[in-house]
């Protein structure tokens, strides 16, 4: 409480950022330990022996990643516009922590038979739901509360939650499947590190029980008549939707060429063992987590966001098909791998670090959340989502190993040519 008044002040910058980066860090766990655990889970729900319940896997599992992640993106865009970013936060991070406690306790095919796996897909469907508001969601919140001058430096956070993520819920699977035996882990101990996960969701829950719209929310809000934010981002703010989901599917498809595909990508080529390619790449998203505030820092301070986000997409398009090919003339060389990798981490570090503020900045108030939302949720999840299987049919049809690098070469530059059409606002005050 405030000295002499009954009014909660809002929570300071450093709250802020806890709040929205912990948010991301239990989306990103979650995703990472389900994705590493997935071939241990798999016989415990779906046994191979009961089609039945392979059917549900193929068609829940499509529907949690193409469908509600979309549906998500827009209810949650909806009701972050209409009431508000803090309580759009509060209920996403509740919906994200109570599956994840859920998922450690469901009984298996043998307990429950064909209740089992429905019951796993309705909680992964639920995790889909939320996944789509909670990124933009924090996003939107982190930028707009951010001190002037600090806003993709603050918006930042919410990256840097999903790498931590990431990499907290790669340890921790690669933990528990090496203190166990692999009989102990598929019979039991794989669900110790969603009951932890749990733990971080209530961390969550609980840094998220004050939080308070920003001030220009509350201004825009008393003012506001009863059109849809959702409609408007399809409507009034077309051009502004339509750009950030061309930026938002081309760069996504960058970032899984690199930090997902380029592992598979040389074992296939036989190149470097998965393990090893597996191992450069956790440690170089290691280095990536610093990088991506200090190079947010220069679109801040010296350069526009814009421009410096297209230079260094620029650059990737430009390196991509040379750094494949070294890999492939050298055969591998741990010299070519560990530069390719360095390079190209870095250069996304840049959009990584930058874009959370730069898809802000491209929508007014009103329509904000809807319009990023959706934009980014179809962009990144599901062109990004289909980014390996498009790189390996392209392999199959070209018969050339480095084809996916000039996927990636057209993809930046159809991000680069949608950062030309956006005004950089940057320098300006969020509309």
């Amino acid at each position: 409480m405030a000295p002499g008044t009954g009014k909660a002040q809002p929570p300071e910058l450093r709250h802020r950022i806890m709040a929205g980066f912990i948010g991301n860090v239990v989306e990103w766990y979650d995703f990472a330990l389900y994705g590493y655990l997935a071939g241990i889970i798999a016989p415990v729900f779906f046994p191979s022996d009961a089609p039945t319940a392979g059917l549900i896997a193929t068609y829940g599992i499509f529907a949690a990643g193409f469908i509600m992640r979309p549906l998500g993106a827009a209810a949650f865009g909806w009701f972050g516009d209409r009431y508000g970013r803090a309580r759009t936060m509060q209920i996403s991070v509740v919906m994200m922590a109570l599956p994840t406690l859920l998922l450690g306790l469901l009984p298996s095919y043998a307990t429950a038979g064909v209740i089992a796996p429905v019951l796993l897909v309705l909680v992964r469907l639920l995790q889909g739901l939320s996944v789509g508001g909670e990124f933009s969601s924090s996003v939107t919140y982190l930028v707009e509360t951010a001190p002037e001058g600090k806003r993709g430096l603050t918006g930042s956070w919410a990256n840097i939650g999903s790498m931590s993520g990431s990499l907290l819920g790669v340890g921790t699977a690669a933990l528990v499947t090496n203190v166990f035996s692999p009989e102990t882990v598929a019979d039991w101990a794989w669900r110790l590190p969603f009951l932890g996960g749990a733990l971080i969701g209530t961390a969550a829950i609980w840094l998220r029980r004050n939080l308070h719209n920003s001030q220009r929310f509350q201004e825009h809000h008393e003012g506001r008549d009863e059109t849809s934010p959702l409609l408007e981002a399809f409507t009034t703010n077309r051009h502004e939707t339509l750009l950030a989901l061309a930026f938002a599917a081309s760069y996504g498809t960058c970032f899984y060429i690199a930090f997902v595909y380029l592992p598979e990508w040389l074992s296939a080529q036989g190149l470097m063992a998965r393990s090893t390619a597996l191992a450069i790449n956790t440690g170089m998203t290691v280095l990536v987590i610093p990088a991506m505030p200090l190079l947010a820092v220069v679109g801040d301070r010296w350069l526009p966001r814009r421009t410096w986000i297209a230079l260094a997409l620029s650059g990737l398009a430009l390196a991509a098909w040379p750094l494949h090919e070294w890999m492939l003339v050298s055969g591998g060389s741990l010299a070519a791998i560990l530069a390719t990798h360095f390079l190209a981490f870095a250069l996304l570090s840049v959009p990584l670090g930058s874009a959370p503020a730069l898809f802000v900045e491209m929508f007014p108030e009103r329509d904000r959340l809807s319009g990023y939302s959706v934009a980014f949720n179809v962009g990144v999840g599901v062109f990004g989502g289909l980014t390996p299987m498009i790189a390996t049919s392209l392999i199959a049809v070209t018969g050339a190993a480095t084809a996916p690098a000039l996927y990636m070469t057209v993809t930046a530059l159809v991000a680069v040519a949608a950062l030309a059409l956006t005004p950089d606002r940057s320098r300006a005050p969020l509309r």
